[in-house]
């Protein structure tokens, strides 16, 4: 089923995809005709090989690749397997983060490094390396957040992150425009999944009594967003950042 989407003959990579909005967005991709890399990073348990596999599983042709986006040389021989395996890439969603929330005096250089090694330094590698490869009309999608907008408490390095995505976003929207490739940002609110599962009642609390919509949102809703500026339709949205937050930042 291609949802009036057709993406057929089109390679996508989705970065972070072995759960949560990633894994919802590579299935999403895959259902519309593309075929898809599955991403994940080795653990010490391998549950995220594990469900990567699952992932892949479900899906038509699917490859799986273990990179670390926060490390260029693993991104780089990740490229170069989707150079000799698919030809090139139509598509880069770049989904993998992490959370390490802290106070400003509680946080650490370590969990400041982390955060902005994955979640900002991991879109700059993945953009950098797979430039040779995204063929004209190509389609960027960067995962952003709320946060870069709010300053989410405890978020500095979160946030400072997810900012430099959208700065990011819009420089790589200006650079390749020549070449037809569209480059945008997608800004999710409060969505229900293992991340946000994780913080305590009262914090969900105060989160859900600041949403208009009075709900948490759904991967499925940030999916179909994402799905709509990978698609040929999308060719005049660029440099854009799309929010899916049920209102609690309006712009």
């Amino acid at each position: 089923m291609n949802h009036g989407i057709d993406l057929a003959g089109k390679v996508a990579l989705v970065t972070g995809s072995s759960r949560g909005i990633g894994a919802g967005i590579v299935r999403a991709l895959a259902d519309r005709g593309a075929r898809c890399v599955v991403n994940y990073v080795d653990d010490p348990d391998g549950r995220n090989r594990a469900e990567a596999q699952s992932v892949a599983s479900g899906l038509k042709d699917a490859v799986v690749l273990q990179c670390d986006v926060g490390d260029a040389a693993q991104v780089a021989a990740m490229m170069d397997q989707i150079r000799q395996r698919l030809g090139g890439l139509d598509i880069l969603v770049n989904n993998a983060g992490i959370l390490r929330d802290r106070t400003l005096k509680k946080i650490t250089a370590q969990d400041w490094d982390d955060v902005l090694r994955i979640n900002l330094s991991g879109v700059f590698n993945c953009i950098r390396s797979a430039l040779p490869l995204v063929r004209p009309g190509g389609r960027i999608v960067n995962i952003a957040s709320v946060s870069a907008f709010l300053g989410g408490f405890g978020q500095a390095n979160y946030a400072a992150a997810k900012a430099g995505v959208v700065a990011l976003t819009k420089v790589t929207a200006r650079e390749l425009a020549k070449q037809g490739v569209t480059v945008n940002a997608v800004a999710p609110g409060v969505i229900d999944t293992d991340m946000t599962r994780v913080l305590p009642p009262e914090a969900l609390k105060r989160l859900l009594d600041q949403i208009p919509l009075a709900r948490f949102g759904t991967i499925d809703e940030v999916v179909h967003v994402v799905a709509f500026l990978c698609s040929p339709a999308c060719g005049y949205v660029t440099g854009q950042v799309i929010h899916v937050n049920g209102g609690l930042f309006m712009p």
